[in-house]
């Protein structure tokens, strides 16, 4: 930490941060009673499908900067220019740019109601949808409550409820998970239970203090990423302090929590009333924080058909393995 922050204060070029997100274009529109910042970038082939990309906490928009090239102009990096999308990518409300003081807070439910709500404004009946963290609970919402309107869920991570006592009589592979899953809910979940049950007082301290806020999202991308205790061999100083930076200069540390604190006292996002029904891919990349099984995806995902072992990667698919999931994305929407 002090070298990093070090870095932050004498070597970091913030300015060269924004510009690199200033490349894309961006805007923002009000969407209900909330302002919500985007980038749409149009797809460089011949038909793009649109497709909404969602990031998650602890990250921004500055998560999905990699991967967004390869998505509207593959031709770039050698593939077929058939394959082009063109990407919404939203800050989620109460993150980054989609955030005001005072604002209300926003859950998944209600994150999902807005980011449909802004597909439709920009006059996508039809469309597809990718996300991780967070990502992946607002689009499977979203996929959830409009079925109509989506072309194609890809996720690379998957909400399933995480409760080790779901099934009576587990195979040897769901039994292998729910004893991971129980180790992940003892061991690697306090950070949930703060943000869920006390977010404004943490909030306050992060505020407060760079060195804290960093400290607080360093850990976990050393922790979720596949780097073996290394963080830099997964991000650069520079991605890291640029997403950091952006927490910062918002101040939206503790809306940021909000979806924590709102699975925490509500039901689980995605319901159990009924499956989701759009045809769905998953990459499942080896260092994830929870992976189960496929047995347990389809009680969920009803049309869960292309599923990827991926070679190297975790939890920040879209910054540590862009060219891969960007891969498998494309290889998704190219079958629907």
């Amino acid at each position: 930490m002090r070298e990093l922050i070090a870095y932050w204060r004498d070597g970091f070029d913030w300015c060269a941060a924004e510009a690199r997100l200033n490349a894309f274009p961006q805007f923002k529109t009000r969407v209900d009673d909330l302002d919500v910042h985007f980038l749409r970038i149009e797809g460089k082939g011949p038909a793009p499908k649109p497709l909404l990309l969602c990031h998650g906490w602890p990250g921004s928009v500055y998560e999905l900067l990699e991967i967004i090239p390869r998505l509207t102009d593959p031709a770039v990096f050698g593939g077929d220019p058939a394959d082009a999308v063109t990407v919404v990518a939203p800050s989620l409300p109460g993150y980054g740019l989609s955030f005001l003081p005072g604002q209300r807070r926003s859950g998944v439910e209600d994150m999902a109601n807005t980011l449909a709500a802004l597909m439709e404004a920009l006059g996508y009946d039809r469309y597809a949808l990718q996300g991780g963290d967070w990502g992946c609970f607002v689009t499977s919402r979203i996929a959830y409550d409009h079925p109509d309107r989506i072309i194609g869920l890809h996720l690379n991570m998957l909400p399933i409820r995480r409760d080790p006592k779901m099934l009576e009589n587990p195979t040897d592979e769901e039994e292998q998970y729910f004893e991971e899953l129980a180790h992940f809910l003892t061991e690697e979940t306090g950070y949930q239970i703060i943000q869920g049950t006390r977010p404004q007082t943490l909030a306050f301290g992060l505020n407060e203090s760079p060195l804290g806020l960093a400290a607080w999202i360093i850990e976990k991308f050393r922790i979720w990423s596949d780097c073996d205790g290394d963080v830099e061999s997964a991000h650069s100083k520079d991605a890291m302090l640029a997403n950091i930076s952006l927490y910062w200069f918002t101040g939206v540390i503790g809306s940021s929590f909000w979806p924590y604190y709102a699975r925490l006292h509500g039901p689980w996002p995605i319901p159990d009333d009924g499956p989701i029904i759009v045809p769905t891919a998953y990459a499942a990349f080896p260092k994830e924080i929870v992976r189960p099984p496929r047995s347990l995806d389809e009680l969920v995902y009803k049309d869960l058909g292309q599923w990827s072992e991926m070679r190297k990667g975790g939890h920040f698919a879209a910054m540590e393995q862009p060219e891969a999931l960007a891969a498998d994305v494309l290889k998704f929407l190219r079958q629907l």
